[in-house]
């Protein structure tokens, strides 16, 4: 199993979420995307997608005079990373308080809240087949 990427900064985050939605990417198109919402020059881009490079969250192929970026961890490794960091630093691994606070935080819908009890649901039935199966193995 491959270790969980590093944890992201705001401004990673920033990067890898348009990498996400328009790779291949080259710096420019990045800088170019990011440009309303920050006030980044273009070297501030390239520099961060070069270090993102070297965490080995990004990709880098040089073609000719152009470099194309490409993700190297997915959404879902990304935001695994984050809720791994907060429940061992900010709730010492206890998740029932971290969902509690998630949820006191923000309100779920009744929709998200169904949602909830089916994971919760499927997570149990995968647990209970586990234990049968290992009980009958010995």
């Amino acid at each position: 199993m491959n270790p969980p990427p590093p944890e992201l900064t705001e401004a990673e985050w920033r990067i890898i979420k348009t990498v996400w939605d328009i790779e291949p990417c080259s710096a420019p198109d990045v800088h170019e995307r990011l440009r309303t919402g920050t006030e980044w020059a273009y070297s501030t881009v390239r520099t961060l997608m070069d270090r993102m490079t070297a965490k080995r969250l990004l990709t880098a192929e040089k073609l000719k005079k152009l470099t194309l970026y490409r993700s190297a961890v997915t959404r879902e490794q990304a935001q695994q990373s984050e809720v791994l960091y907060t429940l061992i630093q900010a709730f010492e691994g206890a998740m029932t308080p971290m969902i509690q606070r998630l949820i006191d935080t923000r309100i779920p819908s009744n929709q998200e809240l169904d949602e909830l009890e089916a994971i919760i649901r499927l997570k149990r039935q995968a647990i209970n087949q586990r234990e049968k199966g290992s009980r009958s193995a010995t």
